[in-house]
């Protein structure tokens, strides 16, 4: 069935515009910090096998979508049924990132038809595991990562299944965050399903399925236009992950071929899986394709899953891209970011007039569980940092982000203050921790913080061994650090995955990466350079500690 230009893009706003509605009535319902404040979630509308209609402003998530859908349907196939919801967290049975990201999905059923899938991924308080938060950065198996749920009816028919509800509480050391996180979702997908039931009355369930399919076509010929212009050619890259003293040095390579509007990556060149939990599975490793193929190539572009047939992928079994259970995988993030350096880099000569310099990554986050005190607190404290983009041909690097796939927000200030026993004494950008270069890399950022009870604080960071690169004769950016009693006595530089203990009144620092530098310092517009020690980005020295 054929259906107008005219009546799809209306469509294509209306399921757009939902999905955002989705995503609002979730931030507002939700419990944690990390869902109303971070906003470490998406929300979808898949077609029937899976595939996106619009991608979401967490590009991490993007590709898994379809993976779960697909594996839905192979377990249920005939028998989904209308107010059918799933649950799913697990990393191998799933395709989720890692244990925190629980994913709700419903089937979007009219007259018996099934149309799509009404979904949301999110990031939850605490999934049980060896650590508080789920995310150690010292596992060694995914077992030590919480528990893993696969593909499982959390409502059926629109009933709950409370045992399964029960056993995901016992399992957590938030049950009321994670409950309170989980219903909200819920909602938020039940508005999916039911606003594209009411589109499927309104224009009938073969006009809203044919509708979907030439949205997913009409990006899909954008995208494979776009990939056309590429000069053919092939390139290659590397870059290390952060380890732990005693860990193999972990390599991300991958070699790209252009031809006649086809791209290959190629990551056989990547070391195997590691014990240490930053191995990637494949929806991630797609996710981080298509994010740099897009940003390079042309960031107007609207994601679609018809570009999968543009692009092919070889990330063999059993590497640190396409590991293996029981790999543990909690620290993806920090994996994601500098794969998405090395895919930039080898791209770069195919897109001179964007090429840009490694960013700061991850920039790490911290999980704080709270003994006793005065002011009593019922959840972890989890935060989740940005860093700084690299400088590009054209421009200087932003300072101070989240960079690249994750597009979460840094948890104010004063909700730091208000929910927990803790106050925040400095944040602030670090001055000359972006690498000098014709166009400077973005300035990283510090937080300091003092605690009023006893606290275990988890850290997990990145870029404190391997900085961000600078390219085309750019500088390095600053390495990020970890300081417990910062400028005090007893100043300590942590590792980049660590467990601390602290007492009232002890001060911690986080230190994020700056970004890389890009092109010949020597060749930085004169008043460009008086204007960054003006406004205190660097000093007169430029001397920063890398």
């Amino acid at each position: 069935m054929r259906v107008d230009p005219v009546t799809v893009q209306i469509l294509r706003n209306r399921i757009a515009g939902l999905m955002e509605e989705m995503a609002h009535r979730f931030f507002r319902s939700g419990y944690s910090t990390i869902v109303r404040e971070s906003r470490d979630f998406s929300c979808v509308i898949v077609d029937a096998s899976g595939r996106l209609i619009a991608s979401p402003p967490m590009f991490y998530h993007a590709t898994a979508y379809y993976y779960l859908a697909q594996k839905i349907i192979a377990l249920y196939g005939e028998g989904l049924k209308d107010g059918d919801m799933f649950v799913a967290n697990h990393p191998y049975e799933a395709y989720m990132p890692h244990a925190p990201d629980m994913a709700l999905m419903a089937p979007i059923v009219h007259d018996g038809v099934l149309l799509g899938f009404s979904a949301a991924i999110a990031h939850k308080a605490d999934i049980g595991g060896t650590a508080p938060g789920s995310s150690w950065g010292q596992a060694t198996e995914i077992f030590q990562e919480g528990l893993h749920i696969p593909p499982m009816r959390l409502y059926e028919a629109g009933v709950l299944n409370a045992d399964l509800e029960r056993l995901i509480a016992a399992n957590s050391r938030q049950p009321r965050l994670v409950l309170g996180d989980m219903r909200a979702q819920a909602g938020a997908v039940r508005v999916g399903r039911e606003r594209m039931q009411a589109l499927a009355r309104e224009h009938g369930a073969r006009k809203l399925a044919a509708a979907m399919d030439a949205m997913i076509d009409a990006a899909g010929r954008e995208i494979a236009a776009a990939f056309a212009k590429l000069p053919d050619g092939e390139s290659e890259a590397e870059g290390f992950l952060d380890v732990e003293e005693g860990v193999d040095p972990v390599r991300l390579h991958v070699r790209v071929r252009v031809r006649d509007g086809r791209i290959a990556f190629d990551f056989s060149g990547t070391s195997p899986q590691t014990r240490a939990p930053i191995n990637l599975r494949p929806a991630l490793v797609e996710a981080c394709c298509f994010h740099a193929l897009i940003a390079l190539v042309d960031p107007a572009l609207r994601y679609s899953d018809s570009a999968r047939a543009l692009v092919d992928i070889d990330a063999p079994p059993g590497t640190a891209v396409n590991a293996l259970p029981p790999a543990p995988c909690s620290s993806y993030m920090k994996s994601c970011q500098r794969l998405i350096d090395v895919l930039i880099d080898a791209l770069n000569p195919f897109c001179p007039a964007r090429a840009a310099a490694n960013a700061g990554g991850s920039g790490g986050s911290i999980v704080v569980s709270w003994g006793a005190g005065e002011r009593p607190t019922h959840h972890n404290q989890h935060e989740i940092f940005g860093s700084a983009y690299g400088g590009g041909h054209g421009c200087d690097g932003a300072s101070g982000t989240t960079v690249h796939l994750s597009n979460i927000y840094v948890t104010p200030i004063e909700i730091v203050e208000t929910e927990f026993p803790t106050r925040v004494t400095r944040f602030e950008l670090i001055p000359d921790s972006g690498g000098d270069g014709q166009w400077r890399g973005g300035l990283s950022f510090r937080r300091e913080y003092v605690v009023d009870q006893p606290a275990t604080v988890l850290y997990r960071g990145d870029k404190a061994r391997y900085p961000a690169r600078g390219a085309a004769g750019g500088a390095d950016g600053r390495r990020s650090r970890f300081l417990v009693d910062p400028d005090g006595p007893n100043e300590k530089a942590m590792p980049a995955n660590c467990r601390v203990e602290l007492k009232p009144g002890d001060r911690f620092r986080v230190e994020a990466a700056g970004g890389g530098g890009y092109g010949d310092a020597a060749k930085r517009d004169p008043a460009a350079r008086a204007r960054d020690e003006e406004d205190g980005y660097v000093s007169a020295s430029g001397s920063p500690e890398r």
